[in-house]
C-alpha cells in the first residue's frame, strides 16, 4: 500500500470548502488542503447536460487516513454523489512525504 496520497474533490462553496478544509486539517486526516479559484463546471446529470460554478480542491494525506477522509467528504458534501479521486503518490521530496506522514499522525 503506498504511503501517501493526493485526494481531488470540488465544492461549490468557498466558505463551505475552507470549513472543511479546516476541519480536515485539525482532525489530522489531512496535512495540507489547496482550495482553487471558482471555476466553471459542464457535466451530465440525471440525462441533462448542467453548468455550475465549483471550487477544486487538493488534499494531501496519509494511507492511515484516506478511508476516514473519505468518509468525511461523503458525510459533508452538498452533492448526493461527491467528486473523490484518490491518487497514490509513489514519488517526491521526502521531506515533504515524511511532513505529510507526521502531519496526520
Amino acid at each position: 500500500m503506498p504511503n501517501h496520497y493526493l485526494v481531488i474533490t470540488s465544492w461549490p462553496d468557498l466558505d463551505a470548502a475552507r470549513q472543511q478544509a479546516q476541519s480536515w486539517v485539525q482532525k489530522k486526516i489531512a496535512a495540507s488542503v489547496n482550495i482553487l479559484p471558482l471555476m466553471d463546471s459542464i457535466y451530465h446529470w440525471n440525462g441533462e447536460i448542467r453548468h455550475g460554478k465549483e471550487h477544486k480542491i487538493f488534499i494531501k494525506t496519509s494511507s492511515a487516513c484516506i478511508d476516514e477522509l473519505r468518509r468525511e467528504i461523503r458525510a459533508a458534501h452538498p452533492y448526493v454523489i461527491a467528486e473523490i479521486l484518490c491518487f497514490e503518490i509513489d514519488s517526491g521530496d521526502p521531506d515533504y512525504l515524511d511532513w505529510i506522514k507526521l502531519s496526520t499522525q
